[in-house]
């Protein structure tokens, strides 16, 4: 192939690009049922891919919209059964998507094999009616320890690991952490990246790094940064 023929490497994304790989998310607890009304309407007028709600508001009707929400959030400290009733219960709701917290305090005292028992219990409790992503709230942890908490994620049948809940004074997502989630898992999986994303710059940075889907509150900002 000859140098002109060849694909730029950093091509620009499209507005459209990055539309379709938002979670468009209100998760906030003081979020009230006009707000979440609000959310959906606009996740719509944006034609992102998904809204991500909290799931004492299920069900809920989004049209034109895949439905996801979360599962021990977002401090993970929930007992595992829990965690899968929880997210059983949102599917049996409308939920196609769940977003799981794992026990942080597990990674970070390397107890992996509880790791991926909490996840199992998850993916278990809804099989293949829902996608799962393992949120591992990668600003925490060490550099070794994300890379075995997606490995454990891996091995428990998860469809995604997720950087952060965004609600954790440690931070949200960051370039490094995704570059090594997506090292990690090698393609296998999905990365979403999520968690104090706020400029189209930061959002095309996580993308390059290896993202493949997007946690965003603020869409419409973000989306705004991209040309047509």
């Amino acid at each position: 192939m000859s140098d002109t023929a060849r694909e730029p490497e950093n091509r620009a994304l499209t507005r459209g690009e990055v539309a379709a790989m938002i979670d468009h998310t209100l998760l906030a607890p003081e979020a009230t049922t006009a707000e979440v009304t609000a959310t959906i309407d606009e996740a719509r007028q944006l034609g992102v891919y998904a809204v991500c709600l909290s799931p004492s508001v299920l069900p809920v009707r989004a049209p034109g919209l895949v439905l996801a929400t979360v599962a021990g959030f977002p401090s993970g400290k929930h007992h595992s059964l829990v965690k899968g009733t929880e997210a059983r219960l949102a599917v049996d709701q409308g939920a196609a998507e769940v977003d799981m917290v794992i026990d942080i305090g597990a990674a970070l005292a390397g107890d992996y094999n509880a790791v991926l028992s909490d996840i199992l219990t998850v993916r278990e409790a809804i099989g293949g009616r829902a996608v799962l992503k393992v949120i591992i709230e990668a600003a925490a942890l060490p550099d070794a320890a994300i890379v075995e908490v997606c490995r454990a994620a891996e091995r428990a049948g998860a469809d995604f690991v997720k950087t952060s809940t965004g609600f954790h004074p440690a931070g949200g997502a960051s370039v490094h952490a995704v570059r090594l989630m997506a090292e990690t898992v090698g393609g296998r999986l999905g990365i979403k990246a999520s968690g104090g994303i706020r400029t189209a710059q930061a959002a095309a940075e996580l993308v390059a790094a290896g993202a493949t889907r997007l946690g965003l509150s603020r869409s419409r900002e973000v989306l705004a940064g991209f040309p047509e």
